[in-house]
């Protein structure tokens, strides 16, 4: 059980005020400023900068927050899990974060082979962007997730679901006129594609930077936050888009789209399901996606 001048420092950090943790926590400000002192007596280093703004984490402060904010996690876990076992509470779920096109094309098939071999644990599913994905794990209300977009090792384990293929599609008509030898010769087309922080777009921008292009050389952008929606215009001809193989695999078969990837444009990338670093709970969540693939 953490102390609860932890749970004072999770505030402050989280708040980047002392002020603002004191009315959140519903204590004193001197009172949140004694718990501070304490930790940082107690560890050695100082967590936090003064500042205009309010509280600035230092290095140790920040590696600090990343155990502290796993354990808070874990023992919440823990504490829904001995109630369940007392018999007051629904056994606690496996809350589990998917990325819009895994939550989509993946997460069927994996949730169902999970019902057939581990049928007692309910799971709840999330679906967000890699962003607001980490985010909900940080407050603790997302265990684990499966993402496409990039994460930060130090914060987060990580293991492998899969590697899919990164392609470009256009519709029959459209690809006819289209040179696919170079992905500069795309960029007189509109690209339709997901919303900021979204996985898919995250890994559309990385690799345009390595051509030196951006989003912005293209003739036009429409940004949709549906993927069907998104192959929906781009079956009709509204443009291009880049997305991930599975989700196109039924209307490249039926020839409603057309696979019109640059040669210089070959990308593979991770579907990878990550939980926050240390977590006594890693185990619990290798075996989600173990076995499944």
């Amino acid at each position: 059980m953490l102390d609860y001048r932890s749970h004072t420092f999770l505030e402050v950090y989280r708040a980047r005020s002392f002020s603002r943790a004191a009315k959140a926590l519903h204590i004193t400000q001197p009172a949140v400023s004694q718990h501070i002192r304490h930790l940082e007596q107690h560890y050695g280093a100082v967590l936090f900068e003064k500042t205009t703004r309010g509280a600035k984490p230092t290095p140790a402060g920040d590696h600090l927050y990343r155990a502290l904010s796993t354990m808070a996690n874990d023992e919440e876990r823990l504490r829904a899990e001995l109630h369940a076992l007392a018999g007051e509470v629904a056994p606690a779920p496996l809350r589990l974060g998917c990325t819009r096109t895994i939550a989509d094309y993946v997460a069927p098939c994996l949730l169902a082979c999970r019902a057939t071999t581990q049928p007692v644990e309910p799971v709840n599913m999330r679906v967000g962007n890699t962003a607001e994905l980490v985010q909900l794990m940080d407050a603790g209300t997302v265990d684990c997730a499966l993402v496409e977009g990039s994460f930060d090792h130090t914060r987060f384990d990580s293991m492998v679901y899969s590697t899919e293929d990164y392609i470009a599609v256009a519709s029959p008509d459209a690809a006819e006129r289209m040179d696919i030898r170079s992905v500069h010769n795309l960029i007189g087309e509109r690209l339709i594609l997901r919303e900021p922080g979204s996985g898919t777009r995250e890994i559309l921008e990385r690799n345009l930077a390595a051509h030196d292009l951006t989003l912005a050389d293209f003739a036009g952008t429409l940004e949709l936050a549906s993927i069907p929606a998104i192959i929906a215009c781009v079956a009709a001809s509204a443009g291009i888009t880049f997305l991930y193989r599975i989700a196109v695999e039924r209307e490249l078969a039926a020839g409603a789209l057309v696979d019109i990837t640059p040669a210089d444009f070959t990308i593979r990338h991770d579907f990878t399901l990550i939980w926050q670093h240390g977590s006594s709970y890693a185990a619990r969540y290798r075996a989600l996606i173990a076995g499944t693939r």
